[in-house]
């Protein structure tokens, strides 16, 4: 399962506007994840190279799930 943390969409940075800034300020990384970070883990748990996978989550969250 994929866990996404805030991330940087269009829409997201449209409704967000300065708030972007507090999202990003709760993550170790102090940034909001780019699209494609999250879409390169999606790729990943569909290919083949994740196939000894079983019942796990991946936070892609910027070390949020980590405090």
């Amino acid at each position: 399962m994929l866990s996404p943390g805030a991330t940087a969409t269009e829409l997201a940075k449209e409704a967000l506007r300065e708030g972007q800034k507090v999202f990003a300020s709760m993550t170790p990384l102090q940034r909001m994840a780019d699209p494609a970070e999250i879409g390169a883990v999606a790729a990943f748990l569909a290919s083949p190279d994740s196939s000894f996978m079983t019942a796990s989550e991946v936070a892609v969250d910027g070390g949020l799930a980590q405090l």
